[in-house]
């Protein structure tokens, strides 16, 4: 019986170590079949070497990359100049109007300052030297000389001096004879008139420029003020101007 069975439990054992081995050769397979490791694709350029990165101001890197490029590519290239400092246009303002400056009188240099504006927009140097003559004389009332006058009396000295004219000697009648135009319409010379008192017009000066004026103030005698200033803006009647006067040639 035994002998009988024996080959049947030979060849069931056979069987089975084939499978076992067959199990076995598909687990090698599979491990042997695992994808290899990716290579780097790095590559590295011949003779270049790489230093530290340090911090490098951009004008220097902007100018050595132009210097390099010309040395090597036999590019010329025009820097664009630096922005110029505001001293430095400062400087050359100056230098351009040097020639004006220089032949500025001292009178000219005072009133430029005085009015806020330049030498070329200054009113003619006649009248701004006969001006200048009462110029800081103390107010009198009344008073028609350098020891003390009034703004009528001041306006008289300058008209006759400047234009060779004989204006009424006071406030008001010069105002009834000049002929009335806009604040707009002011030229050097017109009459500006102001009501100081409550009255009517009272006090009077001669416009300068830059809605600037002279005038002889109670306060301060012959001296120069605007005529948007809050005091004078609030007194102002308007101005007038003397249609025949013409500067009178020295």
């Amino acid at each position: 019986m035994v002998k009988q069975l024996l080959p049947a439990i030979i060849v069931v054992f056979f069987l089975s170590s084939c499978s076992s081995f067959k199990s076995l050769n598909f687990t090698s397979n599979k491990q042997v079949g695992l994808l290899p490791e990716p290579v780097s694709q790095n590559k590295f350029i011949d003779n270049i070497s790489v230093t530290p990165s340090t911090t490098v101001d951009k004008t220097t890197v902007r100018t050595e990359t132009q210097v390099t490029l010309e040395t090597t590519r036999g590019i010329n290239i025009v820097e664009t100049p630096a922005e110029k400092k505001e001293s430095d246009l400062l400087t050359e303002l100056m230098e351009s109007r040097k020639p004006v400056l220089e032949a500025a009188s001292s009178v000219q240099l005072k009133y430029a300052i005085l009015l806020n504006t330049e030498v070329e927009s200054l009113p003619s140097k006649t009248l701004l030297e006969k001006v200048d003559d009462w110029y800081g004389v103390h107010y009198r009332t009344g008073g028609n000389t350098k020891t003390g006058v009034d703004c009528s009396g001041f306006t008289v000295a300058v008209y006759a001096a400047v234009y060779g004219l004989m204006i009424p000697r006071v406030s008001h009648e010069q105002y009834r004879t000049s002929r009335k135009i806009s604040t707009t319409e002011l030229q050097e010379g017109d009459l500006v008139f102001f009501n100081t008192r409550g009255r009517g017009v009272s006090h009077v000066g001669i416009y300068l420029g830059n809605n600037k004026f002279i005038h002889a103030s109670v306060s301060k005698g012959v001296m120069v003020n605007g005529l948007f200033e809050p005091y004078y803006l609030q007194r102002y009647v308007g101005a007038g101007r003397i249609d025949d006067k013409q500067i009178v040639s020295n």
